[in-house]
């Protein structure tokens, strides 16, 4: 499963929940289910084959299922079943016998479903249980996570037709353990079962579930029933159904069907948006020496998806984001492109091979996420994946819940809580240090021999040791004890001394955190005369250092040299050699920290010297930075600056850095880049027309607010946000429309970002359906972000609104005081909702 959790995402929404003076006090005993270890659920009985048969009801949110369900005992005999069935009616439960269906005595509680299967059972037995039931998702409550926002297993998309515009749909979301909403089953990833699923639907809907449409048949009442069969075992939490209006694009990869399904209205782009696809398969196969192992791959794009993607065994089920224009993909895939690669890894690692229980997540997240590096640096270049692996680290290094949680982690309060920056982006690092410690050959053929030795089964941890302890030769112990079974991170201070007597140049190595001192296997790379020469070297105490006998002093030291270490580091180099190092080391990260280091002192000339290279930088991500860093303002760097940056603003080859090239002219405030402003708002990307929209209204409010206007058709992410911005400082109530709907469209990095702007135009609306409209939009925002802490902002931000209503009635005539009492009793009803999640 992919979740959209980004470094800038998570400070957004910690700076917002700091700003606002409503954190609640904490109870100063330790919550005592943090402590309960959570033991792989014992197998009583396996799960063999799966077969159902089910309907929907639209009107009331049901689906009417029945299921043949073979399992076996797993070791000892047994004359019971439970199954996992949350929130059904069960109609009736009864053994297949000669083909005829007997009935069996059975307890329900709504959750677990107990069965007396009327006689004992040995592991050389099998039996098949039928069961009659009715799913009843909507009438179900259930928890979410950081990845998943609900967890009731089928949606029923915009069931009514109510929404005018919105495709009906109808789709599922098994992980972690919501399948069994929807099918009574043993909801466990250490259970594996073939899978027969049968869905009958208006015959105007596209069907889609895990294996081969095996037959399609038109029924007389205007239906059709598909089925669909996965004839290799994968576990319940993969199954899945999506129904719908979608059109198919056929692709493939080697003799493999490769189809994507799309709204129409997307349907002609789909080779842009999933036309990588098999080029990925293609180069993770070579890479694990390993074919994809299943026999199609499909993807569909839904409405409404409450996480980012999951990887359903050969039917993944993506978020409507990934679905984009040719203008659009203008300003890069970016998150779209990388979800797609995550996924389609994990079926390998997750489906191909499952984690055998929710502590051992890693093992599936860990490497998906790794995946994301691997293709962006095959794709893309090392420029690529060095930065992607880079702002991962940042975005664990940021949470600061993530230092006290293990990677496989037995002790935990919830199974959802597994899915946070700890199994994805930190663990992907450990993969990344992993890789390097043992080497690309080693490591991959190591990991050809997991997936090997489990196929179609299920995998945890110590598996993956000892399938690259095996291959490698090496012991793995000490990495696994301090990286999977531990805790935090190494923050590592480095300095440096120069003895020109000896000839010899000290490194200080010091551990600071308060934990035990980490194990790190490094590289230092030494600079002399221009000269580089690499030393291997493992530091295994807190503090330490390191002496090297040099014919001079050294141009630059550059500790942990491949910049693969997960750490915190604080590196004491003097500016001289920051500026060596970006000439020279060329990695992206060791120019990325010289950049970082010259934006301190913009004043010393070593540091301009860094910025003004910088600015030429082959890879477009630096040269952004560097545009970021420098101030236009400043007299004696702004000056030298300003030739580059108009040249990027112009006629760079990547629209992100001529975009962050035009925010950075705006802030000079200066009417003579106006027309250059305006002939940018001519190029397709909306990236470069918002930030010379922004820019116009920098300068002159009321054209931007004509210009705002004439733009509004065709206007998503950059160019939305800058409509919306100014039409929420300058616009008014006519301007509403526009605002509700792009802000309900909007990423939620631009949501965060214009959440208080938007607050501020409620309180100006007098339109009571518009009001009503936009407290929809924070309330949702308060439940989809809850374990963010974003309900108590969005409550402060209602309550504001409330309160301003609430100012206005002193002096409102008698119409418009009914229309803000309306408003106000809305608001009010709202935060008392919100109170209660």
């Amino acid at each position: 499963m992919k979740f959209l959790h980004h470094s800038k995402f998570l400070l957004a929404a910690l700076v917002l929940a700091s700003t606002y003076s409503f954190a609640q006090k904490q109870d100063a005993t330790p919550d005592q289910t943090l402590k309960i270890y959570r033991a792989t659920p014992d197998k009583i009985n396996d799960l063999v084959n799966t077969k159902l048969d089910v309907k929907f009801d639209y009107a009331k949110c049901y689906l009417y299922g029945k299921a043949w369900i073979t399992l076996k005992p797993h070791f000892y005999a047994t004359d019971s079943l439970t199954l996992n069935a949350k929130g059904m009616d069960i109609h009736k439960v009864a053994m297949i016998k000669n083909g005829k269906a007997e009935p069996l005595k059975f307890q329900y509680d709504s959750l677990q479903l107990k069965i007396n299967l009327g006689k004992s059972f040995t592991r050389n037995d099998s039996y098949t249980i039928y069961i009659d039931y009715t799913s009843k998702p909507n009438e179900l409550k259930t928890k979410g996570s950081a990845a998943i926002s609900n967890a009731k297993g089928l949606y029923f998309i915009n069931p009514d037709s109510s929404v005018k515009g919105k495709p009906v749909q109808i789709w599922t979301q098994g992980e972690t353990e919501a399948s069994s909403v929807w099918f009574p089953t043993i909801d466990h990833p250490n259970q594996k079962t073939t899978e027969e699923i049968s869905m009958t639907v208006p015959n105007k809907y596209v069907t889609l579930s895990n294996g081969a449409l095996i037959s399609k048949k038109i029924n007389k009442d205007g239906t059709r029933t598909d089925t669909w069969k996965m004839d290799k075992p994968h576990s319940p939490y993969l199954f899945m159904m999506a129904v719908g209006d979608f059109k198919i694009y056929h692709d493939k990869w080697k003799n493999t069907p490769v189809d994507y399904y799309l709204e129409p209205a997307y349907a002609p782009y789909a080779k842009q948006i999933f036309g990588k696809t098999p080029a990925m398969i293609d180069f993770y196969s070579k890479k694990l020496g390993i074919d994809y192992p299943w026999n199609k791959y499909d993807q569909i794009v839904v409405r409404d998806y409450v996480s980012g993607a999951m990887e359903n065994t050969t039917a993944t089920l993506h978020g409507d984001y990934v679905q984009q224009t040719p203008r659009e993909m203008l300003d890069g895939r970016g998150e779209a492109e990388f979800t797609i690669a995550h996924e389609l890894f994990h079926q390998w690692f997750g489906d191909y091979v499952t984690a055998e229980s929710w502590s051992n997540i890693s093992v599936n997240e860990s490497f998906a996420d790794f995946s994301e590096t691997l293709w962006a640096e095959h794709a893309e270049g090392q420029d690529a994946g060095d930065e992607h692996n880079y702002e991962a680290m940042q975005s664990y290094l940021a949470d600061p819940t993530a230092q006290t949680k293990d990677l496989i982690r037995f002790h935990y309060k919830d199974k959802e809580d597994v899915f946070d920056v700890v199994s994805y982006q930190k663990g992907g690092r450990i993969l990344n240090m992993l890789r390097h410690y043992l080497g690309e050959d080693a490591f991959f053929k190591g990991l050809n021999l997991y997936l090997t030795q489990n196929a179609l089964g299920n995998g945890e941890a110590q598996q993956l040791r000892l399938a690259l302890e095996q291959v490698s030769g090496k012991d793995l112990n000490w990495f696994f004890n301090q990286w999977y079974y531990g805790a935090g991170n190494p923050n590592l201070t480095i300095n440096y001394t120069w003895d020109e007597a000896s000839k010899t140049e000290t490194v200080y190595l010091e551990q600071t955190q308060k934990e035990d001192a980490f194990q790190l296997p490094m590289k230092i790379d030494v600079y002399v005369n221009g000269k580089k020469e690499r030393h291997n070297y493992w530091m295994s105490s807190k503090s330490d250092s390191v002496k090297f006998t040099l014919s001079s002093k050294p141009d630059l030291v550059n500790v942990d040299a491949e910049k693969i270490l997960l750490m915190r580091k604080t590196d004491n180099h003097t500016i001289d050699e920051y500026a060596f190092q970006y000439k020279n080391a060329q990695l992206y990260v060791d120019r990325l920290e010289a950049i970082n280091a010259a934006a301190k002192d913009l004043k010393d000339a070593k540091a301009q010297e860094i910025i003004l290279s910088a600015l030429k930088d082959p890879y477009y991500g630096l040269r952004i930075k560097a545009i970021k860093a420098l101030k236009l303002d400043d007299a004696d760097l702004g000056k030298k600056a300003l030739p580059e940056i108009i040249k990027i603003a112009k006629t760079d080859d990547h629209t992100l850095a001529r975009a962050a090239a035009i925010e950075a002219l705006a802030g000079l405030k200066d009417q003579s880049y106006m027309s250059l402003f305006k002939d940018a708002l001519k190029n397709p990307s909306y990236a470069i027309d918002g930030a010379a929209l922004n820019a116009i209204a920098d300068l002159d409010e009321t054209e931007a607010l004509t210009l705002a206007k004439s733009l509004e058709k065709d206007s998503k992410n950059d160019l939305a946000a800058a409509i919306m911005q100014i039409y929420m400082s300058n616009g008014d109530e006519a301007n509403f429309p526009y605002v509700i709907k792009a802000f309900g469209a909007a990423s939620i990095q631009n949501k965060f970002q214009l959440v208080n702007g938007f607050a501020t135009m409620l309180m100006k609306v007098n339109n009571t359906d518009y009001v009503k409209q936009g407290v929809d939009e924070l309330k949702g925002l308060a439940v989809q972000y809850k374990v963010y802490g974003l309900d108590r902002f969005m409550k402060v931000m209602l309550t504001n609104v409330m309160n301003n209503k609430k100012t206005q009635l002193a002096s409102a005539d008698d119409q418009l005081k009914v229309q803000l009492n309306n408003q106000i009793n809305y608001i009010q009803k709202n935060l008392d909702e919100i109170a209660h999640l």
